[in-house]
């Protein structure tokens, strides 16, 4: 196993057991200046990353993240995953399933985490108002069989 074999599987297990209490970890297997990215937030800095986390903790009650399948070519890996939570106030577990771009640096360090998922699709079109605006749009711009 190549160092960035290993680097990349520390870094799974450590999302995949991330707790409030690991997330000072992150001064260890980031670069100071790591990029994170995600639909909403797209920032420079291991303070920022830990932010946004903290924040998850913050929003919805018993986040994990679960690693489905991964890629890796040279300092660049690809990580299939799936997110689940639980919104404040409701009984239902929320699932989002996407793919974040990790590049490594040299020292097997992240220096960026790029998340890809659909946030209209699997987030804003369960909201109320927002989501019924969403559905319809989505009706009218899909492509139905035969056409």
């Amino acid at each position: 196993m190549s160092d960035l074999d290993a680097a990349l599987n520390s870094y799974i297990a450590f999302f995949e057991g991330l707790t409030p209490e690991r997330l000072d970890e992150l001064d260890r297997i980031c670069t100071p200046d790591v990029r994170f990215a995600d639909p909403f937030n797209d920032l420079r800095g291991v303070a920022g990353m830990r932010a946004v986390l903290r924040r998850m903790y913050a929003d919805v009650e018993a986040p994990s993240f679960r690693v489905t399948r991964k890629m890796r070519d040279g300092e660049v890996a690809y990580l299939r995953w799936v997110f689940t939570c639980r919104p404040h106030g409701s009984a239902k577990d929320l699932r989002i399933e996407g793919v974040s771009e990790v590049t490594f640096d040299e020292a097997g360090r992240v220096a960026a985490h790029i998340d890809f998922w659909d946030a209209a699709g699997q987030l804003y079109e369960r909201l109320p108002v927002l989501g019924w605006i969403l559905r319809q749009v989505r009706r009218r711009l899909s492509v139905s069989e035969g056409e």
